[in-house]
């Protein structure tokens, strides 16, 4: 896949490409790099190369790499995160991508020290394997949100299904942005709903022509550590 800065090179040709064909600015699209699978060392290497937006997905990875990294990064939390879990991450981290049940929001707000970013997870394919609120459920638990007043929805997040289908995959992502729109038009204070996290390595073209605001961008970006390289 060649070295950490051949790789990012490739994916910021293509992102501005694809804001180039679509009319969109590139300013509007952050790059989360995730570095669940990789090292400290890895991790710091992708950090000195200017990529300061990180995602893990599991307390230990986080905390772990935070004992090195102390300074520089923006931190998001991109997994599913246990009720129990969320006293040791929560004030660790400036965005929570998978906010998917309301027992995760009460516990995020008693454990909170600050308002914490936070987006919904939609499962918007219905798969059963993906965790998520269903899009049916979204504006009820939006309006239920607004009890808690340490979290702060400022998008929706989804991941589409495992395919080859464009279609499918757009389909999922348009989707998820209709349910957006439909939210940030009610101008609401503590769910300003503005953003998109959606798209990975095999998808985040797709996924920003259809809106994507942050993008999670694993192996394509960061490789992996049986290359030897960054």
């Amino acid at each position: 896949m060649g070295n950490l800065q051949q790789r990012i090179q490739n994916i910021e040709h293509d992102i501005q490409a694809t804001c180039d064909r679509t009319g969109r600015n590139r300013a509007e699209i952050t790059v989360v790099a995730v570095t669940k699978e990789v090292s400290t060392a890895r991790t710091s290497a992708v950090l000195d190369a200017n990529i300061q937006h990180l995602g893990e997905n599991r307390p230990e990875g986080l905390l772990g790499k935070q004992l090195t990294i102390q300074s520089g990064a923006i931190w998001h939390f991109i997994g599913n995160v246990q009720s129990r879990k969320v006293k040791e991450i929560i004030n660790q981290i400036d965005y929570l991508h998978s906010v998917d049940r309301m027992s995760l929001v009460k516990e995020i707000h008693k454990r909170a020290d600050h308002v914490v970013d936070c987006f919904i997870q939609v499962n918007v394919s219905g798969e059963a394997s993906k965790s998520g609120v269903t899009p049916a459920e979204l504006d009820s638990f939006i309006k239920e949100v607004a009890t808690y007043d340490k979290v702060r929805i400022i998008g929706l997040m989804t991941m589409a299904p495992f395919t080859k289908d464009v279609d499918e995959i757009r389909s999922v992502f348009r989707s998820l942005r209709e349910l957006r729109d439909g939210i940030s038009v009610k101008n609401l204070l503590y769910a300003p709903c503005t953003q998109l996290s959606m798209g990975m390595s095999n998808d985040f073209i797709i996924a920003i022509e259809e809106g994507a605001t942050h993008v999670r961008i694993g192996t394509a970006l960061v490789g992996a550590e049986s290359e030897g390289d960054v």
